[in-house]
This record gives structure tokens, sequence and C-alpha cells, in this order.
């Protein structure tokens, strides 16, 4: 019983550290709009922010928006994971398949994500397709390079050691080289989130007419600040929210996997 009370205090803890940044950030805020340390036009204290969500999704508008944000984001972010992390394994291991991608994949990684926007809206148009593929060319790279960082400085003593125990390479490979390579691709595929979302905004400005960052773009130009600062939050909670997830994800299926070492 003892060690369950203190379990559940452990999490109030954490918990409570978890969101201490975050309130004494709002609270600063608050009292900076307060005593008129800030423009409050410009800048809306956090309960005028707050009031302006509460609106919004009295009007229906938010959870349309962030919906149909969160749907493009997450498979942006899976199709770049499953090509970045598939062209990590095999660079990272494969010499030959090193010497012939590594050139090119350096080039494309050097476009600017943003920059290709344009070149994806006149490929396939301004739906959603060229914001998924914008969002999946954004965070293929970071998955990339952590990946192959990860499967190619794996011990030799760790694939010596599975060779003796079978001959096949597809079982060294599942069983070994993606599991030794698991932080790495962890890492990558956090930092692909924040990229994803912040492609998400971006790709919304062009041609969208729903979403988060359409709203943060429509809600500027109507000078509703208030609005626009509660856009850009959810946007941010949004992100977290899917990291969040994600975490909790490689916990249940990868246990091993120190997270606290990750980022």
């Amino acid at each position: 019983v003892f060690n369950k009370i203190e379990m559940k205090i452990s999490k109030i803890k954490r918990v409570l550290y978890s969101m201490s940044s975050i309130i004494i950030f709002l609270l600063l805020w608050q009292a900076l709009s307060y005593f008129d340390l800030i423009n409050s036009t410009l800048i809306p204290s956090p309960v005028k922010v707050f009031n302006a969500i509460v609106e919004w999704a009295m009007s229906g508008d938010l959870f349309r928006d962030f919906f149909d944000s969160i749907w493009r984001a997450l498979i942006g972010l899976l199709i770049g994971a499953v090509v970045g992390i598939a062209l990590g394994l095999f660079t990272g291991r494969d010499q030959r398949i090193n010497l012939i991608l590594t050139p090119l994949l350096n080039v494309f990684k050097a476009f600017p994500p943003v920059a290709m926007l344009p070149v994806f809206i006149t490929m396939f148009g301004i739906g959603d397709f060229s914001k998924v593929f914008s969002i999946a060319f954004a965070t293929i790279f970071p998955l990339w390079v952590n990946t192959h960082l990860g499967s190619s400085t794996i011990p030799i003593e760790f694939i010596r050691s599975a060779s003796l125990l079978t001959k096949s390479k597809t079982k060294i490979f599942i069983n070994v080289i993606i599991p030794a390579s698991m932080n790495s691709i962890i890492a990558g595929f956090r930092i692909s989130i924040a990229i994803s979302f912040i492609m998400l905004y971006v790709s919304e400005l062009a041609g969208a007419s729903s979403g988060l960052g359409y709203q943060i773009a429509s809600s500027h130009l109507a000078y509703r600040m208030d609005k626009m600062l509660g856009a850009l939050f959810i946007l941010g909670f949004a992100s977290s929210l899917i990291d969040f997830a994600f975490n909790k994800l490689i916990k249940y299926f990868f246990p091993w996997v120190q997270l606290n070492k990750i980022i």
C-alpha cells in the first residue's frame, strides 16, 4: 500500500515539475499584461487568448481545423519516417548503397523544405497531397541522418555474436541492427515531429481553407492577435501531444530504450 502511495506521489511530483515552467510563463505573461508592461493590443493576455480559443471552439471550427492539421502532419510524418529510417538503415549498413545514395541525399538535404513547397504545389496542385508531400520531404532527412549514424556505429561484437547464433542476415538485421539503432531512430523521429508541424504551418499558408496554419494566417490578416496566439499555442500543444504519445508507444513496445537519455 505504501509503495503504491509513494508511486502516486512520485507521479504527481513529476507532473507538477513538468507543468511548472508553463505555469510560471503564463503567470508572468499575465502579470506583465495586467500592469501594462507590454502592449496588450499586440500581445493580448493569456485570459484574452483563452477566451478567443473558447469562442473558436464554440463556433465548431476549432475541432475541424485541429483534426485537418493533425492528419496532414501525421501522414506526412509517417511517410517521411518510413523512407528516412529505411534509407538510414541501408546506407548505414551497406557500403555500396552508402557510396551510391549518400551524395545525392546530401544534395537534397541542403534544399530548404520551405523553398521546395512552390515546386510541390506546381507538381501536385494546392490540395492536401502537396502539403503532405512537403511535410514528408522535410522529415526524411533528420531520420535518415540519425538512423544512419545509429546503424553505422553498432559495435562489431554485436554482429559477430549474432553471427554465431544464426547465418540469416535478415534475422540479424531485425533482431540486432534495428534494436541497436533504436535510440538514434527515436531521436530523429522526435526532431521530425517538430519539423513536421513547422512545415504544416508553412504548407497551410498556400491554398488551404482549414487548419491551424490557415487560422494563424487569417487571424493575422484580420488583426485578431488573440486568436492568432491561440492557434499558435494549439499548434504547439498538438506537436507536444504527438511527441508524448510517441514516447508512450516507445516505452510500451521498446521498454529497453532509455528515453531520458534522448533529448
